[in-house]
């Protein structure tokens, strides 16, 4: 099964300019947890629930603050014809939920989550992926790395 296959494909994007309230409204109107952040028609980062949490609100950063200050500006993506189990182990090994999905163009056409896996995929690559998201790390921990 290729990722093309189970992927969310209407995507909403954010800038990084924009504050991290307007990020988090927007996640509440779609029910999401994460907003891939762009600049013109370049992926730059990903902004998540957590990010805004554990990066801006528990830092003391007020609602005005930017996403940009508070973005994961490494972004991690898989292609949409990549193999699902693939997807799967790089998830759980990158400790992720979500990976942002592009064509061979590099342009953004989706998010696969671990959702979209665990709904439409083997159970087997369901498995592999939470066995090593739960492990703590990953770019959306809490602490900084040392």
């Amino acid at each position: 099964m290729r990722v093309a296959d189970v992927m969310t494909r209407n995507v909403v994007l954010t800038r990084a300019d924009a504050t991290i309230q307007e990020a988090a409204a927007r996640m509440a109107e779609l029910d999401a947890g994460i907003l891939p952040v762009s600049d013109q028609d370049r992926l730059i980062g990903m902004v998540t629930d957590r990010d805004i949490a554990v990066r801006g609100v528990a830092k003391g950063k007020g609602p005005d603050c930017t996403v940009g200050e508070v973005m994961t500006p490494e972004v991690k993506y898989v292609f949409e014809d990549d193999d699902i189990g693939d997807v799967a182990r790089n998830m759980a090994e990158i400790k992720v939920q979500r990976l942002p999905v592009m064509n061979r163009d590099k342009r953004l056409v989706g998010i696969v989550s671990l959702g979209d896996i665990a709904v439409q995929a083997d159970t087997r690559d369901t498995d592999t992926a939470v066995s090593g998201i739960k492990e703590p790390g990953g770019p959306h921990a809490q602490t900084e790395p040392v």
